[in-house]
């Protein structure tokens, strides 16, 4: 996780968790005038747009105040949805079972994109079967992880 994500994350998860949500995880992608601060919020019986206009409204007071992002950005607030984002090794134990599509940072095994079923975790890695294959996957490898939903 990059500082800049580790320093969003201790001025915004304290924020959304006193508005009663849990703070499932936060990107933040910088790219001049179309930067984009995204922060995903959950609770027990799911999101509604309301819980996202509140915590959005509480989260741009405490961003205006601190000013942590010196570029221009879109503040957007979202659920996560059915293809859930997986950031934690926490939630990557919390949904082992499921079909995962992960996206490394940089090759391992000569490929930096996996899909298969996600195993569990095994100390700072994630194991991920795809095929006939285990894969170990580093989590501080991972650039992006989501559930890939199932509608049986």
């Amino acid at each position: 996780m990059s500082s800049k994500l580790e320093e969003l994350q201790a001025l915004l998860a304290p924020v959304v968790v006193a508005l009663g949500y849990e703070c499932w995880g936060i990107e933040f992608s910088a790219q001049g005038r179309h930067s984009m601060l995204r922060v995903y919020i959950d609770k027990e019986g799911g999101v509604l747009v309301d819980d996202c206009a509140i915590v959005s409204r509480q989260i741009s007071g405490v961003l205006d105040v601190e000013d942590p992002i010196s570029v221009e950005y879109t503040l957007e607030v979202s659920s996560p949805g059915m293809e859930r984002p997986l950031f934690t090794l926490e939630q990557f134990g919390q949904f082992t079972g499921e079909q995962v599509k992960i996206k490394l940072r940089s090759p391992f095994e000569g490929r930096r994109n996996f899909q298969g079923l996600l195993r569990g975790v095994e100390e700072q890695d994630v194991v991920v079967q795809v095929d006939d294959h285990e894969f170990l996957l580093p989590i501080d490898m991972i650039d992006k992880a989501n559930i890939i939903p199932s509608f049986d």
